[in-house]
């Protein structure tokens, strides 16, 4: 199947004037959880087989960036996805290709120089083997060096949506629970971050910018900016949304929404971790399947593992089984439910993985039934956003 007899739903990506498929592919396992050639396979599979149209990375993953032995592989995401778009040169202009420059970091895992070494990070520390590391940031400079060496890895002339990965302000992330005035710190004015994507557009090294991990005041103030300096407004903001985890549907959703910034939202993350499976309920952690993600790497979004969030995923799971579906298929058939969700991204490390994810957005599939949704609202009011963190 080519990319153009789609399988899957698509929509609008903001006011970009592009069409995705609802689904998006992303690639946060390529290079350490998934090789080469699993990552090829899959890729294939979405593109090929499903018709998806939609590819999305970042110059820091794999996330996590390390392996068990300690080394570390930022960029090797973007050099796999990159080996696959020049194996695959027929396909390209058919695809929307998307990545991120990371936001600010004390000891980032990209080196601070973005000039990576293909698959391994940034300059080499000749006593460890390993990259050194220093501070990522969202200045001109920064951002124009960070998109020029996401397109060597990507072998590629132009990326198609380019994300701000997250804020250089202090601002609550991935789960925090609110805003402390007493964190802030200096930070890189968005007006200069909105200089550097408008002179990477004037320089048709990417088409269009998009945000991720942004509050509604970060959305408001790079289109204020954007408007000021005659540059295009974000068109896509990149933010965990799950059925876990619904800040969105309050200010952001009425800041993004088609009739005031038209930004449309790409959730990250729709199942949970892994918790909004069938893979880990009714478990102890000590029985977590063998080379699942969080015996891989334990730590690594722990708070979807807290009792709060798995007692939620329990609720859900029962609304699924009434539903006669999968519990993540009813996870991901909720974003798509959602009228502010252009494409709900996933990642898979089997092939079984990302058909199940896919057939949730197939083109003429059944939507969840208005009683399953409202079941799942009243889940949520009762415990809203259960991995919250203090």
């Amino acid at each position: 199947m080519s990319a153009s007899s789609s399988r899957l739903v698509s929509r609008p990506l903001g006011s970009s004037g592009l069409e995705v498929s609802a689904i998006c592919l992303g690639t946060m396992t390529f290079g350490v959880q998934s090789s080469l050639e699993e990552s090829f396979a899959i890729i294939d599979r979405y593109v090929k087989h499903w018709g998806g149209n939609f590819l999305d990375t970042a110059e820091m993953y794999p996330a996590p960036s390390s392996d068990k032995k300690g080394r570390w592989f930022p960029g090797k995401s973007e050099v796999i996805l990159g080996k696959w778009l020049a194996a695959n040169p027929d396909l390209r202009a058919s695809l929307v290709v998307a990545t991120k420059v990371s936001g600010f970091n004390p000891s980032s895992e990209t080196g601070g120089n973005r000039k990576l070494t293909l698959g391994t990070g940034g300059a080499i520390d000749p006593a460890t083997g390993l990259p050194t590391k220093a501070p990522c940031r969202l200045d001109y400079d920064s951002v124009i060096e960070a998109c020029d060496a996401s397109l060597k890895r990507l072998q590629i002339d132009t990326i198609d949506l380019y994300q701000v990965h997250w804020p250089d302000r202090a601002t609550p992330l991935f789960g925090a629970s609110g805003y402390n005035p007493g964190q802030e710190r200096d930070a890189v004015p968005i007006a200069e971050t909105v200089r550097a994507m408008k002179k990477l557009i004037d320089a048709g090294k990417i088409k269009h910018y998009g945000l991720s991990n942004e509050t509604t005041y970060g959305v408001c103030q790079y289109c204020m900016e954007a408007d000021k300096i005659g540059c295009p407004r974000p068109v896509s903001i990149q933010n965990q949304y799950s059925l876990l985890y619904r800040p969105f549907d309050t200010e952001l959703a009425e800041a993004c929404a088609p009739s005031h910034y038209n930004v449309g939202l790409l959730p990250w993350t729709p199942l949970g971790g892994g918790m909004l499976t069938e893979k880990y309920l009714g478990l102890d952690e000590k029985d977590f399947p063998k080379g699942s993600r969080y015996t891989e790497f334990p730590t690594f979004m722990y708070r979807f593992k807290s009792p709060q969030a798995r007692a939620a995923a329990d609720k859900y799971a029962a609304i699924a089984k009434k539903e006669g579906v999968s519990l993540a298929t009813l996870s991901l058939k909720f974003c798509l439910s959602r009228w502010f969700a252009t494409s709900t991204i996933i990642g898979a490390t089997t092939l079984e993985q990302l058909d199940e994810n896919c057939a949730a957005f197939e083109v003429n599939g059944a939507p969840l039934s208005d009683e399953a949704l409202a079941a799942i609202d009243e889940v949520h009011m009762m415990q809203q956003n259960p991995i919250m963190s203090m």
